[in-house]
């Protein structure tokens, strides 16, 4: 009989070949210690200090410390702690907690207000702003974060930050996705995601307030101020101004340069406008400067010059903008600015307000009169869109001058517009783009896809 160890040594003997890896895993390895080592590498107030003090026109990196690892990811954004009253009923909870991110779909937390919102292309966009019950929410915060992938036609809850709404210089008030990963959560705290929103995680700041944030390309950038404002005006009283700025993936955060930090107009009384472009930049700081630069982190930023009209910078409203000086871009040369005086005149009901709109063809250089828009309503925001439209929100509704047009015109709200008006507008593209009532408890987001002529509502609920 053969002996069948002969052919166990046999192949015993043979050449084993290892299987490979599934494609990408050494990538995903690397990757991976990347963002650990980011991580753990921390900043000292002292050597913050050294990089503001430096006179160099590269900036140098700091990176500062990512702090606080949100531990309830799988808990929806300000869901509800489903409660069991004492008479052994139950309570009405606004989702059931932890749900699996990877798998389920979170409700929308009832009584969701939001205060900020953000698109990354036409259909996908965030929300942020406070929800819930208070004293039943999942975590001693009731901030949440909803999101859509149809243009508002629906939406569901995502993780938050853990924060609460902004008191001084804690909480987060507004919210900037640059893609599908990376998102910011900010004003006056600053939290980070790089994987949808699943978790987040502080930023440490030194102390400083974030009161100012976008995105473009890779990167993302951020107005870092010293600021003593209380309860909900976190961006008030703010003395000095520094614009940072890292690559989105990394937590590498540093000065633009010299020119754009510390700045200041030696009172606390102004604010700071952050604009960009798909190539270029622009800051609108105290003192009616403008400075500019690239944003592919290349180079510094350098000042353009004071403005060219009759505009004050102005105090800052609760959200940061200014009050007096309204910028935007429709392109990366052609800069719009609405220069607005205080309200005056008018009924108790009717408020009034000179606005008057400059163009700028070169950046910033020469500034050019474009005619007033209409005097009714405070202005709150300015959106200049791809295809040229120049779009005021107001107390009073939305303002709209056409592309190609001199004349203003308000435009129409589909169901009644909201008490108060609308506290931000921006444009997605030349016909898409999205408004928010200055008062968060209307529950919705509006949406324009005919250049911002005719807007209607989308209430942020799960249904």
């Amino acid at each position: 009989m053969a002996d069948r160890h002969d052919d166990v040594d046999d192949w015993l003997g043979q050449r084993i070949e290892p299987l490979p890896p599934p494609p990408g895993t050494f990538e995903l390895i690397q990757r991976r210690a990347r963002r650990r080592k980011h991580r753990k590498l921390a900043i000292t107030a002292t050597s913050a200090a050294l990089v503001v003090a430096a006179a160099v026109t590269v900036p140098q990196v700091v990176n500062l410390p990512v702090l606080n690892p949100n531990p309830t990811s799988s808990v929806a954004a300000g869901q509800s702690s489903p409660v069991t009253p004492a008479g052994g009923g139950r309570a009405e909870s606004s989702a059931a907690a932890s749900l699996p991110q990877s798998t389920s779909l979170a409700p929308v937390p009832v009584n969701f207000k939001p205060a900020s919102v953000t698109f990354i292309g036409t259909r996908t966009g965030w929300v942020i702003g406070q929800a819930g019950l208070p004293g039943h929410c999942a975590t001693a915060y009731c901030t949440s974060v909803a999101r859509t992938n149809d243009a508002g036609g629906t939406w569901t809850g995502v993780p938050a930050p853990l924060a609460g709404a902004p008191d001084g210089a804690t909480g987060v008030s507004k919210i900037r996705f640059l893609d599908r990963a990376d998102g910011w959560a900010f004003g006056p705290e600053l939290f980070v995601t790089h994987n949808g929103g699943r978790t987040w995680a502080r930023v440490g700041t030194d102390g400083l307030r974030v009161t100012a944030l976008e995105t473009v390309g890779n990167r993302v950038f951020a107005v870092f101020a010293s600021c003593t404002g209380s309860g909900p005006a976190y961006a008030a009283r703010c003395t000095s101004f520094t614009l940072y700025s890292s690559s989105a993936a990394g937590e590498d955060w540093a000065p633009v340069g010299v020119a754009t930090t510390g700045l200041t107009d030696g009172a606390a009384s102004e604010a700071v406008s952050l604009v960009l472009t798909e190539t270029t930049g622009y800051l609108l700081g105290p003192g009616r400067t403008l400075y500019a630069g690239p944003v592919d982190g290349t180079a510094a930023w350098q000042g353009v010059g004071p403005l060219a009209s009759p505009c004050t910078v102005g105090p800052a409203q609760s959200d940061g903008q200014p009050t007096g000086a309204l910028l935007g871009a429709l392109n990366a040369s052609k800069l719009i600015l609405a220069c607005v005086s205080d309200s005056s005149g008018g009924s108790p009901l009717v408020s009034k307000q000179q606005k008057l709109i400059f163009s700028s063809p070169n950046g910033g250089v020469s500034w050019l009169p474009m005619g007033a828009a209409p005097t009714a309503g405070v202005a709150y925001w300015l959106a200049a869109s791809p295809s040229e439209s120049v779009i005021l929100g107001t107390d009073q509704g939305i303002d709209v001058l056409p592309a190609g047009e001199s004349g203003w015109r308000m435009a129409t709200l589909k169901g009644a517009g909201p008490a108060g008006g609308f506290g931000y507008v921006g444009m997605t593209t030349g016909d898409q783009g999205i408004a928010l009532p200055a008062n968060p408890a209307s529950g919705t987001v509006w949406f324009t896809f005919d250049g911002g002529q005719s807007w209607a509502p989308s209430p942020v609920t799960g249904s």
